[in-house]
Formats: C-alpha cells, structure tokens, sequence
C-alpha cells in the first residue's frame, strides 16, 4: 500500500484536471460528487496505508517517484510516516466533509464546477506539502498552496473585496516566502542537500547553533506567512471574501496549518536553537492573545472565526516552540473539526439569512435551525475549552506543558490563560448573538434549516469534535496516550517538553477550566436582554481601546499608509513618468528625429525618371573622374 501513497495526492489532482476541462459541461451536482469522491477515497487509501502505524509495526518509509534535481537531494519523493500520516488523514478526512457540504451550499452558482476544481487543487496541493520527503518537494506544495489559495479567495472575484482579499492573500504570503526560500538556500550551503534524511537526521554535524538560529528564523518567516502569525498575519480575516466552504478548508485542514507543520518536520532543527524555538513561542501566545482581542469586539460572523484561527494558531506555535510538538500537532488535530465545523456552521446561517453575516441582525435562530444549532453548541463548547470535548484536551496539554518549562514559558502561560479566558467570551457572544436571545432579522428574512447534504457534514465534524480528544488524555494507566504514541517515532530523536510532576497538571487544568467558563458565563449575562445589543455601527460607540479593538488596532490603515501608499506613488511615478515621460519620451524623440530626416531625404525621391537618370550619370561620371585621377597618381 506504502508504495502506492502518491495515489492520495492522483486522485484529487486527477479530479482538479477532469474538472478543469469538463466541470462546466456537467450538471449539479455532479461536478461534487466527483471532487468529494476523489478525496473521499484519498481518506480510505491513506487510512488503510495508516494500519501498521497504528499498531506500532510501521516504520516510516520513502516512496521513490522519479528524478527531479538529485544533485541538490531534492527528487520527487513522498515521505510516509506518522506526521505525515496525521496530516494527510487530517487534510483529506476533513476535507471530504467539506467538499460533501460544498455541493448544497455552491447550489445554484453559475461557476459550481470550477468551484470544485479549485478545492480539488487546493487539496492536492497540501497534500503535496505534507508528504513531501525534501525541502524542494516541500516548496512545490508551499507555493501551490499559495497559489489555490488566492484563486479560492477571490473566487467571486466580480467582487471587488474579493478580488483585493486575494491579492492581498497571495502579496502576504509571498513575503513570508522570501524568508523561507532564504532559509532554504542556507540549508543547501551548509548540508549540500535538501532531503530530510540527512537535513534533519543529525544537524549539529553540520551547522553551528547559530547557523540553526539564522535558518530557522528564516523558516519562521515563512511559517508566519502561512499560518498567519505576528507580523503577517492581516491577511487571513480578509480571505473571509471566499466561500465559506473555502474559508473552513483553509482554516481548519489546509493552508494555515502549513507553518505549524513545518515548524514540527524541521523539530530537530529548532531544538538546536533555544533563541529560535523561544521565538517560535513567543510569537504565538503573542499573537494569539492579540487576535483574541480583536475578535471580542467583531460583528461578522466568520470575521470572528478568523481572528478565532489566528489565535488557536498561535497557541499551536506556543506548543511546538515550548518542544511540546506532540501536543501542537494533536491541537492542529483537534481544532481542525471543531474549527471547520464552526466555519461550515456560520456558512448554514448566511445560508438561511440571504447571505447576511452581520450578528447583529440575527438571533434566536436556534429556534429554527436545530440541527446547526447542536452542532453549533458543541462546536463552542470543544473551542472554548471545556472538558471532555477534544478542545480541552489539545488546548489544555499545550498551556501545562509551557507552565512545565519554566522562566520565560510561565509568563507566556499566563497569556495563553488569559487568551482561553477572551476565547470564551467573544465565542459565547458569538453564539448568543447569532443563535440566543431574541430574534432581529430584517423583514422578508425568513431563516431555515439547511439541506440535508448541508447538515450531515456538520454532524459529522461534531462527532469528531466531541470525541477525538479522548485520543490523548491522562486517564492512560500505564500505557501512553494513543496519539502520542502514533507520532512518537516521527520525535524519537527529539527531546520533547515534559507534563509538571505530581498534582499540578490537575491544578493547571482547573484553572483552564475556570478560565473558560467564567468568560462564558461573564458573556452570556452580558448579553442577556433585549437591550444587550445595539445594533447601530459598534465603532460609533467605542471610544479609547476599545475603537482601536474594534478597528483591529488599524493595523490594516498603518500598513496601507507605511507601504502601501508608498508603494502606489512609486508605481505611479514609474508608470506615468519614468515609463510615459522617460522611457516613452525617448521612443518619441527617436522617431521624431527618424521623421525630420526622412523629411530631408524625402525631396531625394520625386517619382520622375529623368530624376533617377540624371542623378546616376551624375554618380558615373563621379566614379570615372575619381577612376582617372588615381590612374594619374
């Protein structure tokens, strides 16, 4: 089965280009149900090629495709071991449920089957990433990732927003990437190969702990490009322009799980570095705390999943900076469900709304929406952090595990409590200003349950977001937790965080615990009444912190007048004077020159005959004196 893995990768590529040619000719839903299919049966090959690691008889292996740059070690080769293992059931798992509830809510729009052929190359293409055995290979799928996601995003690109969230996706990235290609470059200078088996194997071989730091900062660079990390993380509440079927692929099992992956493959790298894994952490509770900041204060509904993402991001780059990359990994996991589940949810409410994602013209629409309301509630309940849904279990291990490493880990403990605390107060606002208290929808609004290829997915992803954090829990006696022990070989070189010893994992837990519920509670009565609130602009009402809050700090105006503008005057001066008055002026003057002495010659051509003779029995008798005198010399 090993052998055959790139069959994962064929099936939804093969489906991107039957669709590419022939999706417009089919009619719904068939299109769907040929991309759903391809990944559909990518999950179940990948599931079974799975097995042996799954009773701990697996061994990684290395599937030879064919020769691509073998002097640089970068040939097309597919890696199959538990983390890739994890990713690509994770990628493929989740990414059918998508695709499945993609087809009732892609309904109706004139471009279903590109839509399809798209989500089919985005997925081929993560694929591609985690199951790369190099860092060229690796690279291939980083940027078509980047590529999928900006045709995705700006999907309706008849949108201006939307066709500028792309751009902007696509520019963010890019940037990112410049540092990743860097650190690329540097791991080429220094191993003279790009294969994981000797980059990864041993690197105090080869490089000095500073060499490893510079590399991988680099690498976080372009890690914090793609999971939308402090500073480039702006561009990620923006991709909200695309469907919502595409905003929950790139939130929960795609894109932005790309950097946190990376980050764990290249562990060995990192751990050389105490400054660079420091750094990796620093960045995450930091942004996760500030994200959380910014989505207390926001009125669309799939806005606040956005900033939501970043900040479980964040707390994904706490884990795997701290060295808990088991647990980072096992939150990428769970948040996956429970995050593509919230993002499909808040698509089956715009569903039912007429394409309304302001909360503040919705409410009471559990009423009316049973089923996605359960799941809703699930969903909330798994991110927030409240035990035994999977959220709990991944969240909670990260912040006991940074609390374990001491000094400088404590304090980024503490902001990672304080972020669980922000995290259920806006998730609550969220659910009791779209599903609670009374109803405020504008007239002609009549909301609905949503079809049944719709909700299905949803009770799918709730099952999941309830139960798969029992996959890691304490209550193992003497065996270790079935996830850690499915990627501890992927880390066996590695020397990962550890659990404080005793009772204080039990106290760390309460406080999690405390923390999450009392920001429920607190939002909940917060919001209680008909008078909780208003529906006029927030920003109108906010003075002080709070409008910077609600403005996301404006980062996004200090970024537009820093760069942007700057960038705009630079374009046009060299559109409209280096290019229109310079480089054109010149082309100009060369033609005008080339007219005036045409025009001195034109008189030269009179169209006569007798012209023509006159002037070669001028030129022959010339030539028959010169002729004469230098005969006489």
């Amino acid at each position: 089965m090993v052998d055959y893995i790139w069959i994962v990768i064929a099936l939804p590529l093969a489906g991107a280009v039957f669709l590419h040619f022939f999706g417009s000719r089919l009619r719904e839903p068939i299109a769907g149900v040929i991309a759903t299919s391809t990944v559909g049966l990518s999950f179940f090959y990948a599931l079974i090629a799975a097995a042996d690691f799954f009773s701990g008889t697996g061994e990684a292996e290395t599937v030879h495709l064919f020769d691509w740059i073998p002097t640089l070690g970068a040939n097309a080769e597919l890696l199959w071991d538990p983390l890739s293992a994890v990713m690509t059931l994770t990628v493929t798992g989740v990414g059918a449920l998508i695709h499945l509830y993609s087809i009732g809510y892609m309904h109706g729009d004139p471009r279903f089957g590109r839509f399809f052929t798209g989500l089919n190359f985005f997925t081929a293409s993560m694929l591609i990433l985690v199951l790369a055995d190099n860092f060229g290979a690796l690279f291939v799928g980083w940027e078509l990732v980047g590529l999928s996601s900006y045709l995705l995003i700006s999907f309706w690109f008849q949108k201006p927003s939307a066709a500028a969230a792309g751009k902007k996706a696509f520019i963010v990235n890019r940037i990112g990437d410049v540092g990743f290609l860097i650190g690329l470059m540097l791991i080429l200078a220094n191993f003279n190969t790009l294969t994981y088996g000797t980059v990864l194997a041993d690197p105090a071989r080869f490089v000095t702990a500073g060499t490893a730091t510079a590399i991988t900062l680099l690498l976080l660079l372009g890690a914090a490009g793609k999971s939308a990390q402090i500073p480039l993380y702006f561009w990620l509440p923006d991709a909200m322009e695309g469907p919502t079927p595409v905003s929950a692929l790139i939130h929960a099992a795609t894109m932005v799980t790309a950097g946190v992956y990376m980050v764990a493959r290249t562990a060995s790298l990192f751990e050389l570095s105490g400054f660079a894994a420091a750094t990796v952490a620093t960045v995450g509770a930091f942004t996760a705390l500030f994200a959380a900041t910014i989505a207390l204060m926001q009125r669309d509904i799939k806005r606040v999943l956005a900033f939501s993402t970043i900040s479980q991001l964040g707390y994904m780059f706490l884990a795997v900076g701290t060295g808990a990359y088991v647990a980072g990994i096992f939150h990428l996991f769970t948040h996956a469900f429970f995050k593509a589940l919230l993002f499909l949810g808040s698509g089956s409410v715009i569903h039912a709304m007429g394409d309304e994602q302001d909360m503040a013209k919705m409410g009471g629409l559990a009423k009316v929406m049973p089923v996605t309301h359960l799941t809703m509630v699930i969903g909330w309940l798994a991110i927030i952090g409240i035990p035994p849904l999977a959220g709990f279990w991944s969240k909670d291990e990260i912040l006991a595990l940074a609390f374990g490493a001491g000094g400088w880990f404590t304090f980024l403990w503490v902001l990672g409590i304080i972020t669980a605390l922000l995290t259920a107060v806006y998730m609550t606002r969220w659910m009791y200003l779209t599903f609670w208290g009374e109803a405020r929808w504008d007239d002609g609004v009549d909301p609905h349950e949503s079809p049944a290829v719709m909700t299905l997915p949803l009770v799918g992803l709730a099952v999941g977001s309830a139960a798969f954090g029992l996959l890691n829990t304490p209550f193992h006696g003497p065996f270790k937790p079935a996830f850690e022990h499915f990627l501890e070989p992927s880390f066996e070189a590695i020397e990962m965080a550890h659990l404080p010893s005793g009772s204080t994992p039990w106290f760390l837990a309460l406080i999690s615990i405390a923390a999450a519920a009392g920001g429920a509670l607190f939002a909940y009565r917060r919001y209680q009444g008909a008078e909780a609130f208003d529906t006029a602009p927030v920003a109108a009402k906010r003075t002080g912190v709070w409008r910077w809050v609600t403005n996301g700090y404006y980062v996004d105006d200090i970024i537009g007048n820093l760069l942007v503008l700057p960038g705009k005057l630079v374009a046009a001066w060299t559109a409209f004077v280096l290019d229109t008055e310079i480089i054109d002026g010149s082309v100009r003057a060369i033609g005008g020159g080339v007219r005036r002495i045409s025009g001195w010659l034109r008189p030269v051509q009179t169209g006569f005959v007798r012209n023509y003779a006159v002037v070669t029995f001028a030129g022959v008798v010339g030539l028959l004196v010169w002729f004469v005198s230098q005969g006489a010399g």
